[in-house]
């Protein structure tokens, strides 16, 4: 049986070698190069000195930068990723919910095809569509001045609003699907027993419903804030120079004659910002567990 055992597990080990080899190739070694990188001073054209010198040794110059300089766009992509997925919360919830108390399985077929159907559509072509809409000459503004609502364009494009905006529309499937999930797998016989022992709509919401459901709301807030802050195309074709988030500071250090050792500390701190939000999102998804 030990033999067996010992033989299981060595096969194990070499069945799951190439997966091993491929992501530490194409995932360990990069973040490693990223890293040290990010320590590294400036030289010529904003490429890298390396290996370090004495005259550019290792440093800490760019963290500061980052944290000195640039702390308003990292407070503001965190800023539009939060507000981002509170508007998809307050959206996504009350619309899986309406989708999955449907009596009709082919109109919540017909719903879920709805929420997906975005996705047929390439991302960046649904983000210039936005930009048609929101422009000064676009269709909101057209529409507006045909009425008679306002007498003169509405700065719509390249404000944080517009980033929000396509931010949300963007990822709200993403709030949706886990949350439909979950409500799907709700017994609603909790609800008539909460209200038999005297609680009302919304205490039943707050005791039953929102704490049954709670696995769909955090993994959808996950999936909806992870993405958001490190968002690219929305801010750059939406936002311009006012909608300026941390994805686009990176490109930007990466891009021309930029600062590459900035922009890699840059995307360490934007890498730890996600791996702290799958922390929370684990945490408090245990915590829900052992409740």
């Amino acid at each position: 049986m030990k033999n067996f055992i010992a033989r299981s597990r060595e096969n194990g080990f070499f069945l799951a070698l190439p997966s091993m080899m491929y992501l530490g190739l194409f995932f360990v070694l990069p973040l490693v190069i990223v890293f040290v990188v990010s320590f590294t001073s400036r030289g010529k054209g904003g490429v890298p000195i390396l290996p370090p010198t004495l005259e550019d040794p290792f440093t800490l110059e760019h963290y500061d930068r980052a944290f000195g300089v640039f702390s308003s766009i990292l407070w503001r992509s965190m800023g539009l990723a939060g507000v981002t997925t509170l508007v998809c919360l307050a959206i996504g919830y009350p619309l899986a919910f309406f989708i999955s108390t449907r009596r009709s399985r082919k109109f919540q077929q017909l719903c879920l095809f709805l929420v997906i159907l975005p996705f047929w559509t390439n991302f960046l072509i649904r983000t210039y569509a936005w930009r048609i809409l929101l422009g000064d000459e676009g269709t909101i503004n057209s529409l507006l001045l045909s009425l008679g609502l306002i007498t003169e364009p509405l700065q719509l494009l390249n404000t944080q609003f517009a980033v929000l905006l396509g931010l949300v529309y963007g990822f709200l499937p993403f709030m949706v699907l886990p949350i439909f999930a979950s409500v799907e797998r709700f017994d609603f016989k909790y609800i008539d027993a909460a209200h038999d022992l005297g609680a009302n709509d919304i205490r039943s919401f707050f005791r039953v419903v929102l704490p049954m459901t709670l696995p769909g709301v955090l993994a959808g807030c996950a999936l909806v804030f992870i993405p958001s802050v490190g968002a690219f195309v929305t801010p750059d074709l939406l936002g311009g120079t006012k909608g300026l988030m941390i994805g686009n500071l990176i490109n930007n250090q990466f891009g021309g004659s930029g600062n590459m050792p900035l922009g890699a500390a840059l995307s360490i701190i934007m890498m730890g910002v996600v791996l702290l939000s799958l922390l929370i999102y684990v945490f408090a998804n245990r915590q829900e567990s052992d409740a």
